[in-house]
C-alpha cells in the first residue's frame, strides 16, 4: 500500500523542510520513498508543491488528480488550488493563514471569500490556526512543523520517531521552538 501526500504552500513557508521531515521519518521506518519538489516562483511568494509517496516499493513521486491521501496546505488559497488532487476519502489539513498572491496585491483580483466553508462541503477538511500555535511555540516560521504534527498524529508512526527526525533535520537554534510546534500540532 502506497501513501501519497502533497504539501502545498507559498515560497518561504517551509514546505521543503516539512517534506524533508516527512521523507526522513518514513525512510527511517523502512519505507521506499520518492519525493518531488515543484517550485513556481517560490522565491517571490509563488506556489510551492511537494509530492511525497512512500510504501514497500514506489516508482514515481508524481501524484495525479484524485490520488492524494493527505494534502498539507500551508495557506488557504493554495489549499483550494490543490483540492482536485485529494482522493474521495482523503484528508486535507489546512492552515487558516491567508497570504495575498501578486494579483491581489496589485488590485487585479480579490482574495476569494469563505474558502474553508466552500471546501468543507466537498472534502474532508481539517483547518488549523497553525500560525497562532507557531507563535505560542516561539517561532512564527514553525507553522510547517505544527502541520507536520497534525498529520503525524494520523499515521502509524510513533511520536518519538517524528521527534527523532526533527532533532536531526532542524538547525539547533530553531530546535526548541520546532519541537514545541510539533507537540502542539500533534496534540490538537
Amino acid at each position: 500500500m502506497t501513501k501519497k501526500i502533497m504539501i502545498v504552500g507559498v515560497g518561504g513557508q517551509g514546505t521543503l523542510l516539512a517534506s524533508r521531515i516527512l521523507g526522513n521519518t518514513v525512510i527511517n521506518e523502512g519505507y521506499d520513498v520518492k519525493l518531488s519538489e515543484v517550485h513556481g516562483m517560490s522565491q517571490r511568494g509563488g506556489s510551492v508543491v511537494t509530492y511525497v509517496k512512500y510504501g514497500d516499493k514506489v516508482y514515481s513521486p508524481i501524484i495525479d488528480e484524485g490520488e492524494a491521501d493527505i494534502i498539507l496546505a500551508f495557506e488557504m488559497l493554495e489549499a483550494y488550488r490543490a483540492m482536485p488532487y485529494l482522493k474521495k476519502d482523503g484528508v486535507m489539513i489546512a492552515n487558516t493563514q491567508k497570504m495575498d498572491p501578486m494579483p491581489v496585491i496589485t488590485g487585479a483580483m480579490e482574495y476569494p471569500q469563505d474558502i474553508a466553508e466552500k471546501m468543507s462541503k466537498k472534502i474532508n477538511l481539517v483547518t488549523v490556526d497553525a500560525l497562532s500555535l507557531a507563535q505560542k511555540a516561539g517561532n512564527v516560521k514553525s507553522v510547517n512543523v505544527v502541520l507536520i504534527g497534525v498529520m503525524a498524529k494520523n499515521t502509524d508512526i510513533a511520536y518519538e520517531k517524528w521527534v527523532e527526525t526533527i532533532k536531526k533535520t532542524v538547525p539547533e537554534k530553531f530546535l526548541e521552538a520546532n519541537l514545541k510546534a510539533f507537540e502542539y500540532g500533534y496534540n490538537l
